[in-house]
């Protein structure tokens, strides 16, 4: 029964990451920690171990939601790859500020943070993404209707952003799309669905590159791993074929919402 029961996480983890591009974490951790104290297998996980667990499933939820993107073709690769630029140094400040930072008020800030962000897509509509002309590396697609829609970027401000974002992976096991996704939404001006898809591809990478200082650290529960694995590769594949057949404006609401519940659940830890 408790191997169902994580068995069941991570598919749920997988599934829920790969559709909303939030790489899963977000349900992993606070699982993991909620059930320490009444399941014998997860006896004396620390949150350092659930951060160093849920990495490593990270990788293998990025990476099969991020092979089924591909294959319909919404990971922009070179965005992506730039944002890494920044994500992978960033998860290495963020597992070594997990050693020992006492961190309840930044989570509170952060959540009410994050409530904000899922308020602002209410007035996302009348929201232009910014521009910095001359300065901005310009993207394009043709979509569905074939239209030619365009998005882009300031360097300086993607990189910053991203680092940020690999910090929070590397200090929370979040995966950081809580961030991600919104920023590429609201200021770069992605399409919803590349938003997301780009963002698991990111969160491949950058878990790797957490999770391996993790390991490094003893933050990882191999048994807890072996047994979330199966169900975040399936959930990962799963919710990238979810996130096809849903409309933007429908993603973008479902979103909004999942956002302030880890908005909530991060103010409630930091309490």
């Amino acid at each position: 029964m408790e191997w169902l029961l994580l068995l069941i996480i991570g598919l749920l983890a997988g599934t829920i990451g790969s559709v909303m591009g939030l790489g899963g974490g977000i349900i992993v951790v606070p699982a993991l920690l909620l059930f320490s104290h009444s399941i014998a297998i997860l006896h004396g996980v620390t949150p350092q171990v659930a951060v160093g667990t849920s990495l490593l499933i990270m990788i293998f939820t990025g990476l099969s939601s991020t092979l089924a993107y591909i294959k319909q073709k919404k990971v922009d690769v070179k965005s992506g790859l730039f944002f890494l630029c920044g994500s992978i140094p960033g998860a290495f400040v963020g597992v070594f500020i997990n050693k020992g930072i006492q961190v309840d008020d930044f989570l509170l800030y952060f959540g009410l943070f994050i409530i904000f962000i899922s308020f602002v897509f209410l007035v996302r509509d009348k929201l232009k993404p910014l521009q910095f002309k001359r300065y901005m590396m310009m993207r394009e697609y043709i979509n569905e209707q074939n239209e030619k829609i365009q998005y882009g970027y300031h360097p300086l401000l993607a990189l910053s952003i991203s680092f940020l974002v690999g910090m929070l992976s590397g200090l929370f096991g979040i995966g950081g799309g809580s961030l991600m996704v919104p920023a590429m939404i609201l200021l770069f001006g992605f399409p919803p669905h590349f938003a997301v898809a780009t963002s698991m591809f990111m969160i491949f990478f950058s878990a790797i590159a957490s999770s391996v200082s993790h390991i490094f650290l003893g933050n990882v529960n191999w048994l807890l791993a072996l047994a979330l694995i199966p169900g975040a590769w399936l959930g990962g594949t799963l919710g990238a074929y979810i996130n096809a057949r849903i409309k933007s404006d429908t993603l973008v609401f479902l979103l909004r919402i999942f956002l302030i519940f880890i908005g909530i659940r991060l103010v409630m830890q930091g309490l």
